[in-house]
């Protein structure tokens, strides 16, 4: 095991409680031994150690004398612990980045904590899977209820989440999944978003489509393209790699992102529109093909995957999605509230998307360049 931005024994410990989590050793047996861990990960006697006895000191584990070490059996239900769901209980919202999106989905979760009298706590952990580890950990020692969380992009680390899951704490995902966790999650239809949206542009004439992305290593942008796909299958139009490429493209140097454009607009068959992952992309490629000197949508047209974004993307677009933000947080605390009284298992609450176009819209703009210098 390589040394990374954690010590090797946390690296060590996380992928033991991943083991744990997913049921590799089952409660009341023996776990694996410190030469054991020393030989799969490579480590030395101190680092097994040291990961072995954090690992106890949480609870994770219990010794017994001269029998060794085994998975800690789950704690007994308490008869005589309080029911949260009655009395309110303390739920933390751990969430990444900001803007109208994310304040509406917090908005209600919020409306739905105040309905059923729970205390929320909320952390901002800006795309950071350290912190977003962090913040699970640090819900766990809090004695937290219940978690809402929308996952950080690129979490490969199960370590906070399996310390949830061996402490029994309610978690549900909102906004994405993590396909390789068992949890509950509340998401919007994000493969008919994809799909469509796209409809809706074949439908408008469009047929050379450019997608344009932010994260990448997300559900709901693989869903999305995804449905793009699909959809560009249904109508008979080739897919094109390089028109469907699944690459960052909003925190690109501007010089990249413009030669990217560029190359783009210069092959055979130029995009005529281009699908942006969300309203940040398409307020940055709208920049970005004005200095290019084109116009929109006179020269190339817009389309949202989502309205999240700086300002209302509709005006701008051919065609945008419309997230159900606020609905996705009411449903994800109802369900939550749910999993803290001892109610059903995981499941996936997929929300409906709305696509609305530029017809829709009270107005439109024309972007256009001005004149150069100026």
């Amino acid at each position: 095991m390589a040394e990374g931005p954690q010590p090797l024994y946390q690296q060590v410990k996380q992928a033991l409680l991943a083991d744990i989590a997913a049921g590799r050793y089952s409660a009341g047996r023996p776990f694996v031994t410190q030469r054991e861990i020393c030989e799969r990960f490579g480590v030395s006697h101190a680092t097994a150690v040291r990961a072995l006895n954090d690992l106890a000191t949480e609870g994770y584990l219990v010794r017994r004398r001269g029998q060794g070490t085994f998975v800690a059996e789950a704690p007994a239900a308490d008869v005589t612990k309080t029911d949260v769901t009655k009395t309110g209980g303390t739920i933390v919202c751990i969430l990444q980045h900001h803007g109208p999106h994310v304040s509406a989905l917090l908005a209600g979760v919020e409306a739905v904590c105040a309905e059923l009298g729970h205390r929320l706590f909320l952390r901002h952990c800006e795309g950071d899977t350290e912190r977003e580890e962090q913040a699970l950990r640090q819900a766990l020692d809090q004695g937290v209820d219940g978690i809402i969380i929308y996952p950080a992009e690129g979490t490969t680390t199960a370590g906070g989440y399996a310390a949830v899951r061996a402490r029994g704490v309610p978690l549900v995902t909102v906004d994405r999944y993590r396909p390789d966790l068992a949890t509950d999650a509340v998401i919007a239809d994000n493969f008919g978003a994809g799909e469509q949206l796209t409809d809706e542009l074949v439908a408008a004439g469009h047929r050379v489509i450019a997608t344009l992305w932010d994260e990448v290593e997300v559900t709901s942008v693989r869903d999305r393209l995804a449905g793009h796909l699909r959809s560009l299958r249904r109508h008979g139009i080739s897919v094109r790699p390089d028109l469907t490429l699944l690459r960052h493209y909003l925190n690109q140097p501007a010089p990249e992102r413009l030669a990217a454009l560029s190359e783009l607009l210069g092959g055979p068959q130029s995009p005529t529109v281009f699908l942006c992952a969300n309203g940040y992309v398409l307020a940055t490629a709208a920049q970005d093909l004005i200095a290019l000197g084109l116009e929109i949508p006179g020269d190339v047209d817009l389309a949202g995957m989502d309205d999240a974004g700086p300002f209302d993307v509709l005006p701008l677009t051919a065609a945008a999605v419309v997230l159900p933000s606020r609905e996705m947080g009411d449903r994800a605390m109802r369900l939550l509230h749910e999993r803290m009284a001892g109610a059903g298992g995981p499941e996936q609450v997929v929300l409906p998307i709305t696509v609305r176009t530029r017809q829709s819209a009270p107005a439109h703009l024309r972007v256009v360049s001005g004149p150069r210098g100026q």
